[in-house]
């Protein structure tokens, strides 16, 4: 039970609470709809004041609420406009904390993987890629996400699938080959196993063979096979972004290395990437392996001194394990070394 003054005060508090975010959301609002690559210095100054007067949690759903609002449409966005929001996301994560990239990235993640399981026809699954791309671009989450990504569209290879690894390639591609040459060799062997054997299934085969021409293209580092590659507006946001960066170096200290299956998961085992993110879940380790190990080891006893130690009302597992221990050693060196075990 409630007292009605209690329930009144509540009440209040809630309203104020609501109004408040309302607030916040307009601010924050009306700041991401002026964005543009001129002015991106001055916005993310005042969204850093934002983050310094209000609390991160209301400042992370609130921004990431927007930034998902104004990139996730049906239709595609223009490549520019999602650079220019990943680069602020980017240079807050840098300036505020990792918890702000990593907040934003969970909820793409998470609306990428709802999104690619369904039937949706528009193009918010290549507008959330895109999104996914610039951040491991703006060096937010490392590449060990894009393969996991990668792996997980060749294992399913249908025609929609293979428009994404294309869409994906084609944004990071010579990226993750300068990170890890080795992991995109046997992505690119993998989809050439896969499309040999789904060779039957698909109607569209131009498409496969202009994949496969894509990624031999991007392990032979030969970028005038890829129609439409330019790096040029890339690397101007990236140097755009050292300016904005108050530390020095390009940040790859604060890159994410996350794999899919963990933000996936994030709800049940908790977020290890975020350093002191509180957690009230079930316990991260399975419980089975832990109670195994507990089992005391003190060899075989007879049924005789187990009998004495039921007599001495020795009760638990362990009571009944020392007990067993000091009556059957031979002196107080193999006691010693039983009891440690």
């Amino acid at each position: 039970y409630v007292p009605p003054q209690v329930r009144r005060a509540q009440e209040t508090l809630d309203d104020k609470k609501r109004e408040e975010l309302g607030r916040l959301k307009k601010i924050v609002n009306g700041l991401i709809n002026r964005l543009s690559e001129p002015n991106l210095s001055s916005i993310s100054g005042q969204i850093e004041e934002l983050y310094m007067a209000n609390s991160r949690k209301d400042m992370n759903e609130t921004l990431t609420d927007i930034l998902m609002n104004a990139c996730v449409t049906a239709v595609a966005m223009p490549a520019r406009l999602i650079m220019e929001h990943v680069l602020l996301v980017s240079v807050l994560h840098h300036n505020v904390g990792i918890e702000v990239g990593a907040h934003f990235l969970e909820a793409v993640v998470k609306k990428f993987d709802e999104l690619s399981k369904s039937d949706a026809e528009g193009k918010e699954c290549e507008n959330l890629l895109a999104l996914i791309a610039h951040l491991y671009n703006f060096h937010v989450v490392h590449c060990l996400l894009i393969f996991d990504i990668l792996k997980r569209l060749v294992s399913a290879f249908t025609e929609k699938e293979i428009e994404l690894i294309l869409f994906l390639l084609k944004n990071v591609g010579f990226s993750l080959r300068k990170d890890d040459a080795l992991a995109l060799k046997e992505l690119i062997t993998e989809a050439q196993r896969k499309a040999n054997t789904a060779e039957k299934k698909l109607q569209d085969q131009t498409r496969v063979r202009f994949m496969l021409e894509t990624m031999l293209a991007l392990r032979n580092n030969d970028m005038r096979k890829i129609p439409g590659y330019d790096p040029e507006p890339v690397e101007k946001l990236r140097k755009l972004q050292r300016t904005l960066v108050h530390k020095s170096g390009s940040g790859k200290e604060t890159e994410l290395r996350v794999s899919l299956e963990s933000l996936l998961s994030a709800d049940r085992v908790g977020r290890w990437w975020i350093v002191g993110s509180s957690w009230s879940g079930a316990p991260m380790i399975d419980d089975t392996n832990t109670k195994t190990q507990q089992k005391l080891h003190i060899g075989k006893v007879s049924s005789k001194i187990m009998e004495l130690a039921r007599k001495q009302r020795m009760n638990t597992d362990i009571r009944r394990s020392i007990f067993c221990v000091l009556m059957t050693s031979e002196d107080y060196l193999d006691a010693f070394e039983k009891l440690l075990k």
